[in-house]
């Protein structure tokens, strides 16, 4: 606790301690969390490079860039970080949105470990996308795993309750614009020339003019359904972005190997690019976001999503989200299972128990043999199933609400990350 301040009143006489907020500040694993994520943020020992110098003596060969850095501003306390991690998917925030309320709301600042209000932002909105960065998949395992205990020792749920769960799949939409193959190219013509000048590399020519002329041409055909002219379009914009393709190529021997990989990832997706057809498989779709699949889900309103595939799994009773885990390649519901329930199983680590029970859809079927401990129910077993089975199988459906208030009330409707 820091020094009372005489001019200035604490949080806790200002806000009300029986609000949800206030309770959980209270309650949740606070050091605990820090403890796990603390070593994500140590300085880390750097492996020195052979640097070869010339002096009067002639040319040595010195060790430049080793041992740990000390320069650099503080690190924002975990705690903060975490905090407002937490706030923004409960309120539905944006990482800009989120600091700015932080600046104004009580609560929001009493939950994060502040003892006196603060009239500002807690850091830059750019900062919590390089926390999550840091920490990982792993970092927000173990945050997900902390909420689960904080529920058991709230009496929210039992740990019996816990293995028994549901487990469904659905789609997690990247924010990208509707990829059109006019669009990606002049994007894939943009992003080859910008690399080119960064890199110190002169162009011939970097067709600006005619690749804007180009795209406004291929919506004005595509618009007017006059497809023979669009073809005849596109295979120009496909022309034009081999040619800066190959001639990067032939200027780019004499660069430095950092630059020549970060050329050759654009180069390689400009030539994926262009050789894909329509009836391809594994295209692609955005080029700042390659993961991205085209995944159909069977919906009436959107045939087909531009997204990622995503698994969860919550509590068969209460409805409690004990994992939740994503899968590029778009693999087989199925396929995904066995994966999906050993994240699970780690997250229930510390409280002691396994996932024995799975209720899933028609999608799980065949599976059994790649689960070692838990069982799957699914309609398809309906002749093989007691009658107390039976009654638990109906609250399948019970996931889909969850997963629609993840979507529309929790920020998951579409993923505009870039991590």
């Amino acid at each position: 606790m820091s020094t009372p301040d005489f001019f200035r009143a604490r949080l806790d006489a200002m806000i009300d301690m029986n609000h949800p907020l206030a309770i959980l500040a209270q309650r949740f694993p606070w050091r605990e969390i820090e403890s796990i994520l603390a070593p994500r943020f140590a300085r880390q020992e750097r492996e020195g490079k052979m640097v070869a110098t010339d002096d009067w003596f002639g040319s040595t060969l010195q060790i430049a860039g080793g041992a740990r850095p000390h320069a650099g501003r503080h690190r924002l306390p975990i705690r903060l970080m975490v905090a407002l991690l937490l706030l923004k998917h409960t309120y539905n925030e944006s990482d800009e949105s989120v600091v700015e309320r932080w600046a104004q709301d009580v609560y929001f600042q009493y939950f994060s470990g502040q003892e006196y209000f603060e009239p500002r932002k807690p850091c830059d909105p750019t900062q919590m996308g390089r926390f999550r960065t840091a920490i990982g998949e792993a970092g927000l395992a173990e945050i997900l795993a902390r909420t689960v205990n904080t529920a058991v020792a709230f009496k929210a749920i039992t740990a019996g309750e816990l293995e028994t769960v549901i487990v469904d799949t659905t789609v997690q939409e990247k924010a990208i614009a509707h990829p059109t193959d006019s669009r990606l190219l002049e994007v894939a013509r943009v992003k080859l020339v910008q690399q080119a000048k960064r890199a110190g590399i002169s162009l011939k020519q970097t067709f600006q003019k005619e690749g804007k002329e180009l795209r406004r041409r291929a919506g004005g055909y595509a618009h007017a359904r006059q497809f023979k002219r669009l073809r005849k379009t596109v295979n120009r914009q496909r022309t034009i972005v081999g040619k800066l393709g190959r001639e990067i190529e032939r200027k780019m021997d004499g660069l430095p190997e950092e630059m020549k990989g970060s050329l050759r990832t654009w180069l390689e997706r400009a030539t994926r690019l262009i050789k894909q057809q329509v009836k391809d498989k594994n295209k692609l779709y955005a080029l700042h976001a390659p993961e991205v699949e085209c995944i159909s889900k069977g919906k009436a309103k959107n045939s087909y999503e531009f997204g990622v595939k995503s698994s969860l799994a919550v509590t068969h009773k209460k409805g409690l989200i004990v994992g939740a885990k994503t899968f590029p390649d778009n693999p087989y519901d199925g396929h995904s299972l066995a994966d999906q329930i050993e994240q699970t199983n780690i997250i229930l680590m510390d409280q002691g128990v396994k996932v024995k029970t799975v209720y899933a859809d028609l999608g799980y079927r065949g599976v059994d043999e790649s689960l070692d401990t838990a069982t799957v129910i699914h309609r398809g077993k309906i002749k093989s199933l007691d009658k107390r089975q039976k009654i638990n199988l109906k609250r399948r459906q019970a996931i889909e609400p969850v997963i629609g208030h993840l979507k529309t009330d929790h920020g998951m409707r579409r993923c505009c990350k870039q991590f």
